[in-house]
């Protein structure tokens, strides 16, 4: 029964905290456009933008990390063949 005296202040002051960040959200403007992001996601371009002309792969990093990958897996396959014989 002494828990109480404990429980419901503390429910009041939870139900005022949830209250109060509600009411924050209503006053900055987060429910004014509901429609809007899944218009947005519809409407997206997926067109992927073309590498600028002059510019090679390896500038980009392209080429790096493909050479560490290259070089993972063979380390990886070295690892595998050791297991199986």
């Amino acid at each position: 029964m002494d828990i109480l005296y404990l429980l419901i202040p503390l429910s009041l002051v939870l139900v005022f905290v949830i209250a109060a960040v509600f009411w924050w959200s209503l006053k900055s403007g987060q429910f004014e456009d509901l429609e809007g992001p899944g218009y947005r996601i519809l409407m997206d371009d997926d067109k992927a933008d073309p590498a600028p002309s002059g510019v090679s792969p390896k500038a980009n990093g392209e080429e790096k990390n493909g050479g560490l990958r290259a070089k993972e897996q063979t380390v990886d396959s070295d690892q595998g063949a050791g297991l199986h014989r």
